[in-house]
């Protein structure tokens, strides 16, 4: 067994890789070989943090020191005066947006991102090499499958889930023992538990890092929900943008057989299970279980009316459970620690916790696990800290492309599934967009709508139709040609396609503008009557106007494109708005401020 006196923890997730975090690894292995610590000193990958704002991340134990937007060139500073000398660096240490305080003297769960956090599903991400198996058994890894086959029947096991309060996390919310239990009734020589990885909510990134940061807890997961359902072939749908959780799945999936974890009796039980990956093309409705399971069995990635349910003719025509990403990665902790502890977490309605993918206009922005209730303030202002640049906070959109706008007025709704829905917003998957006073929320509603348009998967005529004829109105009205009882006329669409869709998908598209419309009519209204976007966002809307702050230094004038703007040098300038196409050059290239959009 080897001991180490430090270990040095580099974010391994998607994020810091993209900013180098290989490299800082190998620049750590290099130097610490060069300084002979190779024996005293471990370097290792881990998963995502949370905090993807101050990524690379580097933090090394045993003192807990948080060093953050770590540059290759930074590493033999930190090699040679803290885990040589034992003197931290200073720069380099985490300091706290919101208090401007260094986290010098902090443990991680006291440093403001964290401190409200409670990690369960996302427990080992950023702790482990999640490429190393007996990193994850280290942790109670897999005593949660040995517990199940040797010491429960699947109904006990189901019944545990059921009294846990676990709800799906992908979206709809279920029971997730009602799940199990609907699949488990189901008689079948051959059933099928598939794990749904097609996170395709723009902005989203909770399936990502948690299959990059702990794939072993979601194989654990589905081979217990395959013992309970009574099911001996597992799938993971998981789509190809993923590059790096598909990397660490399928090492997992060999490290689990080759520890006989995964395939014929398991802990010698007799229990059989097994699981594969099918990579998913990055279609956003393959994320609706049956045009997974369509693509699963390679036919066109298209939902098909229900019944009958998945739990009773599924995937290749036999009875299927589907969870996604975040449910299971609650499984093995219920098992363990048992129903009471999980529903000692959240609200008696929506136990346990859920996580974020929090982004937007919000200084930290990251990967958040906080309980369910927790007041959405206390999301933004203290985990989040606050918006940038001294804006106003003006609403948050959660659930995707298919979720609500929340004002600033219900800033302090506890975050929990009944509330959410009663408020026109919804759980969703777990996407958290943070909107401030520059955004204009008729612009916002037309973006997720352009999306859905453009991702629907065209079988139904309410969701094919309808939606683009939505964005139809949206568009004219964000380019100052809306007219009135457009407000009327998507109210009446939007509530046409949620009462006809096929599927989820197409049902909850007009989410965002009902809910735009809902707490914002006075920006349609005056996008509409008064042809001007309140927020000054909407280009067809803008006036560019040059003030008494000008000091006539032709900056403006030399750089404008079309040649617009006029005037003497030292004498305030104008634009000829018939000649301006508003394409903000002006206002970037003065340096006085005196140019404003009106």
């Amino acid at each position: 067994m080897e001991l180490y006196r430090s270990h040095v923890l580099v974010c391994g997730g998607t994020g810091c890789s993209s900013s180098g975090s290989a490299n800082l690894i190998e620049r750590f292995e290099q130097q610490l070989k060069e300084k002979g610590l190779e024996n005293e000193v471990k370097v290792v990958r881990t998963g995502c943090f949370g905090l993807c704002e101050a990524g690379p991340v580097v933090i090394v134990y045993p003192e807990g020191t948080f060093y953050s937007r770590v540059k290759v060139d930074d590493v033999d500073e930190i090699v040679s005066e803290h885990l040589l000398k034992g003197r931290k660096v200073q720069r380099l240490i985490y300091v706290d947006h919101k208090t401007k305080e260094s986290s010098a003297q902090k443990s991680l769960a006291e440093i403001g991102f964290y401190k409200q956090q409670q990690r369960v599903a996302l427990r080992n991400c950023g702790v482990i090499d999640p490429e190393n198996i007996d990193e994850y058994i280290a942790f109670d890894g897999y005593r949660a499958l040995a517990k199940a086959l040797t010491e429960m029947t699947p109904e006990q096991v189901i019944k545990e889930v059921l009294d846990s309060g676990l709800r799906g996390r992908g979206g709809a919310g279920f029971p997730t023992g009602k799940k199990w239990q609907f699949a488990r009734a189901s008689k079948a020589e051959q059933k099928y538990f598939v794990c749904n990885a097609d996170e395709g909510d723009p902005g989203a990134f909770m399936d990502r890092s948690l299959l990059e940061g702990d794939p072993h807890a979601i194989l654990e997961a589905m081979a217990i929900g395959g013992y309970a359902i009574g099911a001996s072939e597992g799938w993971i749908y998981v789509r190809a943008e993923y590059p790096i959780a598909v990397k660490r799945l399928e090492k997992a999936i060999a490290q689990a057989r080759d520890y006989g974890l995964l395939g014929e009796n398991i802990f010698d039980t007799g229990f059989n299970f097994d699981i594969h990956i099918r990579l998913g093309a990055g279609a956003f409705v393959c994320g609706e279980e049956t045009a997974l399971m369509a693509s699963i069995e390679g036919r066109r990635g298209e939902p098909k009316p229900k019944p009958p349910f998945p739990a009773v003719k599924g995937l290749f025509e036999s009875p299927t459970n589907i969870n996604n990403v975040e449910t299971l990665g609650n499984i093995a902790q219920i098992i363990l620690k048992g129903a009471d502890w999980f529903k000692s977490i959240g609200t008696p309605a929506s136990t346990g916790t859920k996580v974020f993918a929090l982004g937007g206009k919000i200084n930290n922005t990251g990967l958040v696990e906080i309980p369910m209730g927790t007041p959405l303030r206390t999301i933004i202002e203290d985990i989040g800290g606050g918006i940038p640049n001294g804006k106003k906070f003006k609403a948050v959109q959660t659930g995707g492309p298919s979720g609500g706008c929340i004002p600033a007025s219900l800033l302090d709704i506890p975050v929990e599934y009944d509330t959410l829905t009663s408020v026109g917003a919804m759980m969703g998957s777990g996407g958290m967009i943070v909107m401030d006073e520059d955004n204009c929320m008729v612009d916002i509603a037309r973006f997720f709508l352009d999306f859905t348009v453009d991702e629907s998967c065209g079988k139904c005529t309410p969701c094919r139709v309808g939606t683009r004829r939505m964005l139809e109105i949206l568009q004219r009205i964000t380019e100052g040609k809306g007219e009135e009882g457009d407000i009327e006329k998507l109210e009446e669409l939007a509530e046409s396609i949620k009462s006809s869709a096929l599927c989820g998908l197409g049902q909850t598209a007009p989410n965002p503008v009902l809910s735009t419309i809902k707490f914002f009519r006075d920006e349609y209204e005056a996008h509409i009557r008064e042809k001007r976007c309140p927020a000054h966002h909407c280009q067809a809307l803008l006036n560019y106007v040059i003030t008494d702050k000008c000091r006539g230094c032709t900056a403006c004038a030399r750089k404008c494109p079309v040649g617009c703007i006029s005037g003497e040098l030292k004498g305030q300038h104008v634009i000829d708005t018939s000649k301006c196409i508003k394409c903000g050059t002006c206002i970037a290239t003065c340096k006085f401020g005196a140019i404003i959009k009106e």
